[in-house]
């Protein structure tokens, strides 16, 4: 078995409450509310500016051209697609540059801390499957929504959302990445397998808390702390 449908299987009840999840749910039926989301949009930014500096290490720890070239290759797709979609929201749901000085939630906090660890103290197989939940998982819930509910690309909000994630370019680049990490893994012993589906498993929740704290957000007058 391919390690990235190790991987997959081993996480496979997690990534089903993904797709269930309220806030996916949602964005998919376009019922989601912009404050929410908008929340959410908010968090995800503070997110990729941890998130790029893992490729950024991996850049470093990259053994041969490939795998360099795939940290660089994200390196500008996170530049040139996922942040110009947020920088699209800051104008449509009144964002500021102020609001990117917000306080990261501790779960946004702790999950970027920890790819990051693993991005100084490891090789470079356990950076790519630390990203590959992240990752591939827009992608499958982006094409999710979309084959539940094509007309969502009218959806005034959550449009240019789904089209980013669910895009032939955005797939592509996750397909370079699976292929990598399989072609690394070929040798791996059962002990650095075992180790890999514990990174996976454990950025897969992480994937899950996000969700599940930018749907029970509230507007701060409503917040006790």
């Amino acid at each position: 078995m391919l390690l990235t449908d190790y991987l997959l299987k081993e996480s496979e009840k997690i990534w089903e409450e993904y797709y269930k999840h309220p806030f996916v749910q949602g964005i998919e039926k376009g019922t989601l509310k912009k404050e929410k989301f908008r929340h959410y949009i908010i968090q995800d930014y503070l997110y990729l500016e941890e998130y790029i500096k893992v490729f950024a290490l991996g850049v470093g720890k990259s053994k041969s051209k490939i795998t360099n070239n795939i940290f660089i290759n994200y390196l500008n797709a996170i530049n040139r697609e996922e942040l110009e979609i947020h920088r699209t929201y800051m104008n449509k749901l009144n964002i500021t540059k102020k609001d990117f000085s917000s306080p990261r939630e501790l779960d946004n906090l702790s999950y970027t801390s920890y790819m990051l660890r693993i991005a100084y103290e490891e090789d470079e197989l356990s950076i790519l499957v630390a990203i590959l939940a992240c990752a591939l998982s827009y992608e499958k819930i982006g094409k999710n929504i979309l084959k539940n509910n094509p007309s969502i690309l009218q959806h005034s909000t959550f449009c240019e959302w789904v089209e980013g994630y669910s895009s032939d370019e955005y797939s592509q680049n996750n397909k370079e990445l699976i292929n990598i990490i399989n072609k690394l893994a070929e040798n791996s012993s059962k002990e650095k397998k075992d180790h890999l589906k514990e990174i996976f498993v454990n950025c897969s929740k992480y994937e899950l808390y996000f969700w599940n704290f930018s749907w029970n957000y509230q507007e701060k007058e409503n917040k006790i702390f």
